[in-house]
């Protein structure tokens, strides 16, 4: 398997994608707004990436809610932005296991969520929507919630943005950001929640700038911070990037992803569904092995089967949890 998630063009997969993925072997993909059409071509479109490269590989999406959600009516609830939601962990539970039920009725079992950043004065106005607190321990406690209700709904959580956002400037997707706080005040509070949540079996880099472990490069790219994030912040998971294709980024898709590897990420996630970046990214980021192969295996083995549960009495608690507190 090559060490890289990548996606497709389309809501249908060509025979061009299928071919190159029977070939590269991509770990995983992952799903945006252009794939997703009504719920059986989409459940036609997860079959073909499986049956593309012969294995019932992880099919990711970002389906926070809010801001960010690819999925939305009739194929899911419109889900408030995190920073919106009421009800306390209860509810936060019980909207990723609800969530987790509609991923899974179309295929999907991976979701690139939650945000585990802590809102500050710096984050953008962007990611501040998706952000449970501006408390560290707050937002550690309630990400716990949601990623125990997407494991228990048989959906693989990815906390993001390791190891932390909000302190940051800027929106990574069009620039790069920089975090200027001291290591103290990084750990009293922007890397609480990534220390608490660190045995959480995935975990996706930030592509911002820590200049407290290095001054030069983002976190996707620094051993220092790749570093740092495993033995002193602990988290042991399976660690891809942000996607390789943000403007934060510079340099060539082979570039970037030979970086990314390079500093000790394990997969690199590749987005746009571009064939011929797709052939540079599996160039350069060659076969999962060693310490990243044995992390996958571990990530798969967290991957339930989707239980029998009754949905509409979690709907009706969920709807009274959250408007009582309305």
């Amino acid at each position: 398997m090559t060490a890289a998630i990548m996606g497709c063009q389309g809501p249908s997969l060509t025979r061009a994608e299928a071919e190159f993925f029977r070939a590269a072997q991509p770990w995983g993909f992952i799903l945006f707004k252009r794939n997703i059409d009504d719920a059986s071509t989409l459940r036609t479109l997860t079959d073909a990436l499986r049956d593309a490269v012969g294995r019932d590989a992880p099919i990711f999406v970002d389906q926070e809610g809010g801001t960010v959600q690819r999925l939305r009516p009739p194929l899911a609830r419109d889900w408030p932005d995190a920073c919106a939601q009421q009800g306390g962990q209860r509810a936060v539970f019980l909207r990723h296991q609800l969530m987790a039920h509609e991923l899974r009725a179309v295929g999907i079992d991976g979701n690139c969520a939650p945000v585990i950043d802590v809102a500050g004065p710096d984050t953008h106005p962007f990611l501040q929507r998706r952000i449970w607190s501006n408390d560290p321990r707050r937002t550690a406690d309630l990400a716990r919630a949601a990623t125990r209700g997407l494991l228990s709904g048989g959906v693989l959580p990815v906390v993001k943005h390791l190891p932390g956002h909000g302190a940051a400037n800027a929106d990574s997707h069009h620039d790069l950001p920089r975090c200027s706080l001291p290591l103290r005040a990084l750990n009293t509070r922007d890397f609480v929640p990534v220390r608490a949540l660190s045995d959480l079996p995935l975990g996706m880099t930030a592509h911002v700038v820590y200049e407290a472990l290095d001054p030069d490069r983002p976190a996707t790219e620094s051993a220092a911070v790749i570093g740092y994030l495993r033995d002193m912040l602990g988290f042991s998971g399976l660690l891809m990037t942000d996607d390789i294709g943000m403007n934060a980024l510079g340099g060539s898709m082979a570039g970037r992803s030979a970086r990314a590897i390079g500093a000790g990420c394990d997969i690199v996630l590749h987005c746009s569904g571009d064939l011929t970046e797709m052939e540079d990214v599996a160039s350069a980021v060659g076969p999962l092995q060693g310490a990243a192969a044995d992390r996958a295996e571990a990530a798969l083995r967290a991957r339930l089967p989707s239980p029998e549960i009754d949905i509409a009495a979690l709907a009706a608690e969920f709807d009274a949890l959250t408007s009582a507190r309305a």
